[in-house]
Formats: C-alpha cells, sequence, structure tokens
C-alpha cells in the first residue's frame, strides 16, 4: 500500500478570491486579464485554472457567492435580526455597507460585473443580488412601520443612494459623497 501525500494548499481558497474580487470590481469582467487575477491571487497561470477549470467567468462566479455570503452573514442579517431595534438593525446594517464597500473605495461587484459582456454572463446573477438587497430594504421599512407600497419605495429610494453614490464617489475619487448617502439613506428611514 503506498500513502500518497497531498501537498497543502499554499494560497488559501479566501485569499484568492479576495484577490481576484479586488480585480474584478478595479478593472470589470472584460478588463479582468489572466495575467491580472494571476498576480492578485498569487497563483501561475495554470494553477489558477486547476482551481476554476471554467476560467475567468467561473472565477467571477465564484467572486459573486463569495461577497454574496458575506452580505447574506453581515449586511442582511443585521438588518433582519429581529432581537434589535428597527434604529439598531439600521445602523448595524449601515456600518456593515460601509465596510463591504470600503467607505466608497470600492466598486459594487455588480455593477463591475454588469459592464460590457459581463451583463449577458451574470444577468440573473445580478438581478437576484438586486432582489434580495431590496426584500431585506421592505423588511427594515415594515419594521419602522410603513406600508408595504411605502416599505418597498424606501428599499427602491435606499438601494438608488448606495449604487449612485458609490459610482459618484470613485467617478470624483471623493469617498464623503457615499458617506453622505449613507447618512441619508439612514435619516430617510429614521423620519418615518
Amino acid at each position: 500500500m503506498y500513502l500518497v501525500l497531498m501537498r497543502p494548499q499554499k494560497i488559501s481558497d479566501t485569499t484568492i478570491l479576495i484577490g481576484l474580487t479586488h480585480v474584478f470590481r478595479s478593472k470589470g469582467y472584460e478588463g479582468a486579464s489572466l495575467k491580472n487575477l494571476s498576480e492578485a491571487t498569487g497563483l501561475q497561470k495554470a494553477s489558477l485554472y486547476h482551481r476554476f477549470p471554467n476560467g475567468k467567468q467561473e472565477m467571477a462566479t465564484a467572486v459573486l457567492h463569495h461577497l454574496g455570503k458575506w452580505v447574506e452573514a453581515h449586511v442582511f442579517q443585521a438588518l433582519l435580526d429581529t432581537d434589535l431595534t428597527p434604529e439598531i438593525r439600521l445602523k448595524n446594517g449601515v456600518s456593515a455597507i460601509r465596510e463591504l464597500y470600503n467607505g466608497g473605495h470600492e466598486t459594487c461587484i455588480f455593477r463591475a460585473l454588469s459592464m460590457q459582456g459581463g451583463i449577458a454572463l451574470f444577468e440573473e446573477q445580478i438581478r437576484n443580488g438586486m432582489t434580495e438587497w431590496l426584500s431585506v430594504f421592505k423588511k427594515i421599512g415594515v419594521a419602522f412601520g410603513l406600508h408595504i407600497p411605502q416599505a418597498e419605495q424606501a428599499a427602491l429610494q435606499a438601494l438608488i443612494e448606495i449604487q449612485g453614490s458609490l459610482i459618484v464617489s470613485k467617478s470624483l475619487g471623493d469617498p464623503s459623497i457615499f458617506e453622505h448617502a449613507l447618512q441619508h439613506l439612514e435619516d430617510n428611514y429614521l423620519k418615518k
């Protein structure tokens, strides 16, 4: 009987996903080259393909899944934690959103992957992700006492403010725009 020893992975899956996320956020799907992805992960191109046999599309899908899990665990859980008051839930959720986008310095992965040819590949995942965001913000609106149509409108406005402020912040190189939008989002719910 032979004992086969496997070499331990030198680079963790989390490290790889963080590197891939950075490249896709900064360059989009079309702009992300295998060289960029390889350098960001610390893996040679062959090793990258070994982990992601279906190439760049599989890498982007893994990033969407990874960020989706993070959002679920940090943003959505905070907003849906019925053990806390709606005010505390909202503050915790906004704090997690701030962390997700590094205070307005990071691009939304949905935006990054919806540019050029990426939209055709990831349209369903992006739509489902946006729908989840709307659903969670609708629930926090209901927790603040809004009727369903008002809660739906507030959720849509929240998503527009988050996404729009990220684009404007990035374009103007001013992350304070994102911070002001988050404050405005909070104020809108707290006034209701």
